[in-house]
């Protein structure tokens, strides 16, 4: 059951993250959800690292979404110096 809440609430963060960055981010549903879970774990540990969340615990929503932005934002500079 916690895979399932994992993917459902990683779509959700992939699209929290989606609205706020600015630009055009083509992605689809699932590339969404692996947003949103890669965002959830790179908050998850940057806030272990900074002392903010203890080992196992997970990151909250708005550290999630941070953390998808992030991820966003990295891969928008990469598909950049692609083209």
């Amino acid at each position: 059951m916690s895979i399932i809440i994992m993917i459902i609430v990683g779509f959700i963060v992939g699209l929290i993250a989606r609205a706020i960055m600015p630009g055009d981010q083509n992605m689809g549903i699932i590339m969404t959800t692996i947003l949103g879970i890669v965002g959830a774990v790179v908050a998850g540990f940057l806030g272990q690292t900074m002392g903010w969340y203890a080992e196992g615990e997970p990151a909250g929503w708005i550290a999630s979404v941070i953390g998808a932005i992030i991820v966003l934002f990295v891969v928008g500079l990469i598909a950049r110096k692609r083209t």
